[in-house]
This record gives C-alpha cells, sequence and structure tokens, in this order.
C-alpha cells in the first residue's frame, strides 16, 4: 500500500469514528444563593427556638429549686423550752397563798383578814389572831415573790443559749420559711421574757400590797385596842 492510499484509509476511518461518537457535552452545578440563605435562615430560627425552650426549661428548674428552698423548714424549735418555762411561772403564781391571784377568793379573803374596822367590843384575841393571819401573809408574798425572782433568773440564763441558737439560726436561713419560722421564734423567746416580768411584778406588787395592808391594820388594832383599855373612860382598876 502507498503512502497516499494509506493516509486516504486513515482519514476515511477516522470520519467514520467520528461520525459514530456522541457529541462531548460539559455538565456544570448550579448554585442557588437564594435558596441557600433561606435554609440557613430557617435553620437559625430552629436553632433559637431550641435556645429558648432549653432556657426555659432551665428557668423552670431554677423557679423550681427556689421554690423547694423556700420551703425548706427550719430545724430549730424553741416553743417546748418556752412553754415549759412559762408553766412553771403559771405554777408558781398558782401557789399562792392567803390572798391568791383569784380574783372572787381574794376579795373575799380581803375582807376577812383586812376589816375596815375594828368594834370596841373586838377581843385581844381576835385582834392577835388578825395580826398573825396577815403576818404569815405579808411573809409568805414575800417568799413567793422571791421564788418567782430564783426562777426567773434561772429561765434568763436558758434564754441566752436559746436566743444564740435561734440567731444562729436565722442567720443561716437559706429560704423565706426558714426566715419566718426564726423570726417567729425570736418574737416568742421576747413575749416569754414579757410575760415573766409581768408575773415577777405581779408577785412584788402583791407582796408591797400585802405589807402595806398590815400596816394599816396594825393602827387600826391599836386603836381598838386602846379603845378598849380606856373602856368607859373611868379610871382602870385591876380587877
Amino acid at each position: 500500500m502507498t503512502r497516499k492510499k494509506f493516509t486516504a484509509l486513515l482519514f476515511a476511518t477516522t470520519l467514520a469514528l467520528g461520525g459514530m461518537a456522541a457529541p462531548a457535552t460539559a455538565q456544570w452545578a448550579v448554585f442557588d444563593g437564594a435558596n441557600y440563605a433561606q435554609n440557613v435562615l430557617e435553620a437559625a430560627r430552629a436553632l433559637q427556638q431550641i435556645n429558648n425552650q432549653i432556657q426555659s426549661l432551665q428557668n423552670e428548674a431554677t423557679m423550681l429549686t427556689n421554690m423547694a428552698t423556700n420551703l425548706k423548714s427550719l430545724n430549730v424549735s424553741s416553743l417546748s423550752s418556752i412553754v415549759t418555762d412559762l408553766t412553771q411561772i403559771s405554777t408558781l403564781m398558782s401557789k399562792a397563798q392567803g390572798i391568791s391571784f383569784n380574783v372572787s377568793a381574794s376579795q373575799a379573803a380581803f375582807a376577812q383578814t383586812y376589816p375596815q374596822n375594828y368594834t370596841a367590843s373586838t377581843t385581844s384575841g381576835t385582834l392577835g389572831a388578825d395580826a398573825l393571819k396577815r403576818w404569815q401573809d405579808a411573809m409568805a408574798a414575800f417568799r413567793q415573790t422571791l421564788t418567782v425572782q430564783s426562777q426567773v433568773a434561772q429561765n434568763v440564763q436558758s434564754d441566752t443559749t436559746t436566743l444564740t441558737t435561734l440567731v444562729t439560726a436565722s442567720q443561716g436561713a437559706v429560704g423565706s420559711l426558714q426566715v419566718a419560722q426564726a423570726t417567729n421564734q425570736l418574737l416568742a423567746l421576747s413575749i416569754k421574757q414579757e410575760l415573766q416580768i409581768q408575773n415577777l411584778m405581779a408577785a412584788q406588787y402583791r407582796a408591797s400590797s400585802l405589807e402595806q395592808g398590815r400596816s394599816a391594820e396594825a393602827q387600826s388594832q391599836s386603836q381598838a385596842a386602846f379603845s378598849n383599855f380606856l373602856g368607859t373612860g373611868q379610871a382602870y382598876t385591876p380587877q
């Protein structure tokens, strides 16, 4: 085969192959910027909603924790000791002898032991018995006053410990309920001390009143005894 024929055959073959092969087409990815921005915006909104839900749950958890803290009870109670001390004072006051702290009983006893006056016919035996009864009542009143004073002094010593405990508990209170309970107990302790003072003053005033009454009755007895001594006004003659 000559060179010209070979060249012609090669050219013909190339044309034939070129006619059989499909034309090559170039493919390029298309980027939609608007759609991408919309997807990013929706994803950001969804993420923000999730964050809001998480924050809401955290707030609810904090609120529940605070509620539990505010409802937590104080583990210190001084009520029993306060009631016990006041009961002791009341018991001592109820043991008053002679002129008691009962209204009707004290009026009746006072009218009997402390008469407004003595007649000239009153015997010396009656005068002496009444004087002895008044002296005994006065001594009993002073003794009771000292007893009440001693009990109050003992209670004050225990109140010091109670006050320290309550103040410490109030300073360490973690919730509103604990604060309120500590405050109420401190107020109860203050009221207890005021009641003790009132009882002590009542005992002291009672003792002072009985002593003043005894002194006044002694003067009345002296006048009655002097009148009995004078009798009808005639000179005294021994029997």
